[in-house]
């Protein structure tokens, strides 16, 4: 299975909030979205929308933990990961489940040539071996996960 099989199954929406927003608004995104993260964009007149990075719920924790609540009126950009780990369309759900441990993260942007297409998450990684494995498995019993098994 590729990440554009599981994009295709959970749509197309992709939880954003843009470079200079707040952290407080950055929450109130994460809370409507129902979501753990979401990806910074910078809207440039010339280049487009940019990703520049993701925030998440950690993300903020540790910004509260470190610096307090003032952080909540801060931009985004004072807590967020620069640099995101991102995959393709075309890459395995092994792979991006190799990232995630790597990285240590719940959630990896899909970007298709310099376009935003998707965001995966770990949930949406479990739901496809859950999808994936026999209707009639018994509780306890070894399954062999073809998702991620063989890629």
């Amino acid at each position: 299975m590729r990440v554009e099989d599981i994009l295709r199954r959970k749509g197309t929406r992709i939880g954003t909030v843009r470079i200079n927003e707040t952290v407080e608004t950055a929450l109130r995104l994460l809370k409507a979205e129902n979501t753990g993260a979401l990806v910074v964009k910078d809207v440039c007149r010339t280049e487009g929308n940019t990703v520049v990075g993701v925030i998440s719920e950690r993300d903020i924790v540790r910004g509260l933990t470190d610096r307090g609540p003032g952080i909540l009126s801060l931009p985004v950009t004072s807590v967020m990961s620069n640099h995101p780990v991102c995959c393709t369309p075309g890459d395995s759900v092994r792979h991006v489940l190799q990232l995630m441990d790597e990285h240590t993260v719940r959630h990896i942007p899909v970007l298709d040539g310099a376009s935003l297409v998707g965001v995966v998450s770990v949930r949406d990684l479990i739901k496809a071996q859950l999808d994936a494995a026999p209707p009639d498995a018994e509780p306890g019993e070894i399954v062999n996960y073809p998702v991620a098994a063989a890629q």
